[in-house]
């Protein structure tokens, strides 16, 4: 049985029969027969799903956002956002596909030949709670597009929206049986792996997760894009606009109650400016609306479970018993619902547990640096590499500077984000692979040279 639970209050939504293995196996046997079929649909086609499925999304953007904010807590506007980017990834690869996936030609002296991009079956994605929706429509429009087929084993906190998820590609058109959702406990996501229905594996989740499944994946010979944990750094030069950078700050960390794998998190600070940079973007967390997640100018609902937020509190006790100046919020708050205040934490240093451990939740580290060569180095003292941001007002020297910062995208005087026309991951004990841009659509697809030689005439 799965429960999902509203976490602004704590209450039961619904309860869910988790599906059987007789279940499991008609769904990875449809899976199969149906992309068997769907392969062979002309790209031109194939993309004609995608188109329906971002109209069945923004149909019912008013709906599904209002499951996200139920389900997770998100705040409806944030909710909304969402919706709407997965339909906007949808007719982006709508557009690009047949481009991306088009023969590319290998000119030599004797023949002309090709390689081409073929889909390579059904994949499994495993799916976290945090963007319910986005996280899955950013790997599935590529990979329907591709040819391939899916099954989502989404996170157990967020069944509504997993159903939700099949209800829209039934709506849009989907052939039968290319895709399913299964309500499953994790013990049974290793059998799946090694079946030999599935082709491959996706998965959006922690670090430690993701150790899991790459080993499972390993021992199966499948192909595995993982996107995981993150501690990205927000570096902030001497030379920046802080007024600019303080503000997007105060969004980068706390968007979507700061869960998200590239929120920033630890924010790096040459000394000569960061009294005034924690000034002002203290005064940005003050700014921020606590509340219900429904109302339109809340800011910060509900983390989205209680264990969640026993986590992040323990760890910042343990970062301000090591030393760290406590700027802002730093307890639970007296509200139904599993609430943690906008937090600051300042004189954070490399030993502490806000450094070190990936903080999922709205809490903001910062660190001061000598100078942006300190910087640089205190950034790349993690085990994680997913995006960073960078500021500064010499955007040629901040060129320069990003091509030494460890990540999978270095934002300069951005946010980092997610964007169907880039390429999206990380290195380190962030995960391996990439989604989104054109090198997403090739993760999950057989790069197949086909040389062809001269022909001969006939007699």
């Amino acid at each position: 049985m799965i429960t999902s639970i509203n976490p602004a209050n704590g209450d039961q939504i619904a309860t869910y029969e988790l599906h059987d293995d007789a279940y499991i196996d008609r769904a990875l046997a449809s899976a199969a027969s149906a992309q068997k079929r769907w392969r062979r649909v002309p790209i031109e086609e194939r993309v004609g799903l995608l188109v329906s499925m971002a109209k069945s999304l923004r149909s019912g953007k008013a709906k599904y956002a209002a499951m996200v904010t139920r389900e997770m807590g998100k705040p409806i506007a944030e909710a909304e956002a969402e919706i709407e980017k997965c339909a906007y990834n949808c007719d982006f690869y709508a557009e690009h596909a047949p481009e991306y996936l088009a023969d590319e030609v290998v000119p030599s002296n004797a023949t002309e030949s090709v390689v081409a991009f073929d889909p390579l079956g059904v994949v499994l994605a495993i799916m976290p709670w945090n963007y319910p929706f986005w996280q899955f429509f950013r790997f599935a429009a590529p990979a329907f597009a591709a040819g391939n087929g899916a099954i989502l084993k989404h996170a157990n906190n967020v069944p509504e929206c997993a159903l939700a998820i099949e209800e829209i590609m039934r709506e849009a058109g989907c052939p039968e049986g290319l895709f399913s959702t299964l309500l499953i406990e994790p013990s049974k996501v290793a059998a799946i792996i090694e079946d030999d229905r599935i082709a491959a594996v996706t998965l959006t989740g922690s670090t430690e997760v993701g150790a899991i499944v790459a080993s499972q994946s390993g021992k199966a010979l499948k192909k595995q894009v993982l996107e995981l944990g993150g501690s990205d750094p927000f570096i902030v030069l001497a030379d920046a606009d802080l007024e600019e950078a303080a503000k997007v700050a105060v969004k980068a960390r706390y968007i979507n109650v700061g869960q998200s794998c590239v929120n920033a998190k630890r924010f790096i600070v040459e000394e000569v400016v960061a009294d005034r940079f924690v000034e002002l973007f203290c005064e940005g967390v003050a700014a921020l609306k606590i509340g219900d997640p429904m109302e339109r100018d809340t800011n910060i609902g509900p983390m989205a479970r209680k264990n969640l937020l026993s986590t992040l509190h323990n760890q910042v006790e343990r970062t301000i018993a090591s030393g760290a100046t406590l700027k802002a919020g730093g307890k639970p708050l007296d509200l139904d619902g599993f609430y943690y205040p906008p937090t600051v934490l300042d004189d954070v240093t490399p030993e502490m547990t806000a450094f070190r451990e990936e903080t999922f939740g709205p809490v903001a580290a910062v660190i001061r640096a000598r100078d942006a060569e300190h910087a640089i180095a205190l950034a790349n003292d993690t085990e994680f590499g997913l995006g960073s941001a960078l500021w500064t007002r010499d955007v040629e020297r901040g060129k320069r500077l990003a091509r030494d910062i460890e990540a999978g995208a270095v934002f300069i005087n951005g946010m980092t984000a997610s964007d169907p026309r880039y390429p999206f991951g990380g290195i380190k004990r962030s995960g391996y692979g990439r989604e989104l841009g054109v090198y997403g659509i090739r993760e999950f697809v057989n790069i197949k040279t086909v040389w062809i030689g001269p022909a001969k005439a006939t007699k």
